[in-house]
């Protein structure tokens, strides 16, 4: 199913998903051909970390250990002691610098020499990266799998790394899968997980960039029932939209398959859970019964030879089950996203 995406619309999912990626520069990637998905992250980085070593690199005080003869910072007198380092006139001294040397730009570096590895980066933009690196000579390397992302802080002197750490995210996290001989080898495509939570991302943006008068939001659904709801499960859509009395539920999936097979009759039929899930979101959030509550199951397209396109009304609600083609060009899958909210405004 992903290969069939066409990588330019993978830089508009990200451009709707994540809202800096229309920072000066780097929204002119969207002018350039890409072959290859890491052609594009290399665009994007060279565009956002050469503005950002315009701007000037983000530095911080970093702790430091160091034997040194004169005094700085803190003695370390247990680590002076073990080393023996008074027999050189030396201390172990603890003191804090000010550099560059953080781990926001360590990420950078990695994700950088990442995709230097990597064949399918085209030659100029490898040249361009290599030049970028030499602006990060003092920063130390640091293991892909050891990075803790959850240290990582934003302010207002570094908020401009937000969108950069969230490529550098998608690569490391998304692309690389396996060590083979001491190297790393990058995937030609994003896990599952990465893409559906993109894909439900990018579905929400596109509504609240273009439609905020439908007031787009993942919202939370309460079971219509009197008694206690404690251990009842949480019910929450991807999208919920909403015009005057009219309510759109949409419930995004990113899965291989869009139709399940019964193999006793070899015949395929909706997916069971997906139209239990739609349905109950639906008759909840339609308490009254009006009809005024509608849902939709958007699936991303896949290669399979039949896939849902189908618009039904159960039990007074209409439920429509829909396939976006993201292999089509960009003005037709907005095309498509522009038909499913099309019945807010009928009357």
């Amino acid at each position: 199913m992903a290969d069939s995406i066409k990588v330019k619309n993978i830089y508009y999912m990200l451009s709707y998903a994540s809202q800096n990626l229309h920072e000066a520069g780097i929204d002119q990637v969207a002018a350039e051909e890409f072959d290859h998905i890491h052609d594009l992250f290399a665009a994007i980085l060279i565009r956002g970390v050469g503005d950002q070593i315009r701007r000037g690199l983000h530095k911080n005080y970093v702790p430091q250990e160091e034997t040194i003869g004169s005094l700085r910072g803190r003695i370390q007198i247990t680590e002076s002691i073990k080393q023996q380092t008074m027999l050189r006139r030396k201390m172990v001294c603890l003191f804090d610098e000010f550099t560059e040397d953080t781990l926001h730009n360590q990420i950078l570096k990695q994700t950088m020499l990442l995709l230097l590895r990597m064949g399918s980066v085209r030659p100029d933009y490898k040249k361009e990266l290599r030049k970028l690196l030499m602006y990060l000579g003092n920063v130390t390397d640091i293991a892909p799998r050891a990075i803790r992302w959850d240290a990582l802080r934003y302010h207002r002197n570094n908020a401009t790394y937000k969108m950069l750490i969230n490529i550098c995210w998608l690569v490391i996290n998304g692309l690389l899968l396996t060590t083979e001989s001491g190297g790393y080898r990058l995937a030609r495509w994003l896990a599952d997980e990465q893409m559906h939570r993109l894909y439900e991302r990018f579905v929400l943006a596109y509504y609240q960039r273009h439609h905020p008068e439908f007031a787009p939001r993942a919202s939370y659904i309460n079971w219509d029932i009197a008694e206690d709801t404690y251990w009842l499960p949480v019910m929450k859509s991807d999208i919920t939209l909403t015009y005057k009395e009219k309510t759109i539920i949409i419930d995004t999936k990113w899965y291989s398959k869009t139709m399940q097979t019964n193999s006793m009759y070899d015949s395929k039929s909706f997916i069971s859970s997906h139209m239990y899930q739609i349905f109950t979101y639906v008759k909840n959030k339609d308490r009254l019964g009006s009809g005024n509550v509608a849902g939709v199951l958007l699936y991303a397209k896949t290669n399979e030879s039949i896939t849902p396109d189908n618009d039904l009304v159960l039990s007074g609600n209409r439920i429509s089950l829909k396939t976006l083609d993201l292999g089509r060009e960009w003005d037709r899958i907005t095309e498509q996203l522009e038909s499913l909210c099309s019945w807010l405004l009928t009357e």
